[in-house]
């Protein structure tokens, strides 16, 4: 029996300590800012308390005046992504090459859903963007405005993000059809009645014209920060509610405004934009090669 509870006593002593090994703290290698780590957005399209389905005319989405609407198409370009440290320091990812520094997300295509970059190891809590192309790349010579910057990219009528009439791009694209818009309104081969959001304009090239660009800057503070460390992705989740588009503090009603493109009204809708977008969780130490 002594020898029992001997044993006994030596086992309960070996768990407590495996326990406390296990407890301690893992201290994370010295950050060395001269390494640079893979760092990501990505941006999550719901509408209001529901995912995005495209067309779903059985379950049509309701905006805040009670226009039912369904939507058929969500573009929208991201780019002058910066990052800002614990102590306050700020990096700002270079604009070239264009295929690292602008994107092109596409409601259609989850593959798109991710901005990429690269920047130094730190802890982040802060992150920015512009919703939209700069003044600057917007009026540079065509050799500068490749991969997703091309003018000539995608069909006008579809998935093109440029006004040739107007010389700029389309920033935000948001397409749908609503049983709202009047019988005069154009409608669709199938006989459903279609509204249009481009909205554009960078503050003009050679004239003061409109200026719809949009900075979002995120805090990652509460829903986690971003560990960058050479190696791994850190990847910040963003959910972006569409439904803002219309119920944000410039709330309007689509049978009022079907469609609007390059136009004062356009500002409203653009005003509406830095609602969409908040920050549901960061995921930290996810290998590079991995695909989230």
């Amino acid at each position: 029996m002594d020898n029992q509870i001997k044993w006994t006593k030596i086992g309960l002593i070996a768990l407590i300590v495996f326990a406390i090994v296990s407890c301690k703290k893992v201290e994370s290698p010295e950050i060395d800012g001269n390494k640079m780590g893979d760092f990501s957005i990505e941006f999550d399209n719901l509408v209001g308390d529901y995912g995005l389905q495209f067309d779903n005319m059985a379950r049509p989405y309701v905006n805040a005046k009670g226009e039912p609407f369904t939507i058929s198409r969500i573009q929208y370009f991201i780019s002058n992504i910066k990052v800002k440290k614990t102590d306050g320091s700020e990096y700002v990812v270079p604009q070239d090459p264009v295929e690292e520094s602008y994107f092109l997300i596409f409601g259609d295509d989850r593959n798109s859903r991710f901005a990429k970059v690269k920047v130094p190891e730190g802890d982040y809590t802060q992150v920015s963007f512009i919703l939209g192309v700069d003044s600057l790349r917007s009026t540079m010579g065509l050799d500068k405005r490749t991969g997703v910057l091309d003018p000539t990219a995608g069909d006008h009528e579809t998935q093109g993000m440029y006004w040739g009439w107007n010389s700029g791009y389309i920033f935000f694209k948001l397409e749908g059809n609503s049983a709202v818009i009047s019988d005069d309104q154009q409608g669709d081969p199938t006989g459903r009645k279609q509204f249009k959001y481009h909205i554009g304009g960078f503050g003009g090239y050679n004239a003061p014209t409109l200026n719809n660009l949009k900075t979002i800057t995120i805090d990652l503070t509460k829903a986690g920060i971003a560990q960058v460390r050479n190696g791994y992705r850190s990847n910040v989740h963003l959910f972006v509610d569409l439904m803002k588009v219309f119920n944000g503090p410039n709330a309007f009603r689509i049978a009022e405004h079907p469609n609007v493109m390059f136009s004062e009204y356009s500002q409203n809708i653009a005003n509406n934009f830095p609602t969409m977008f908040s920050h549901d969780h960061t995921e930290n130490g996810v290998t590079s090669e991995d695909q989230l």
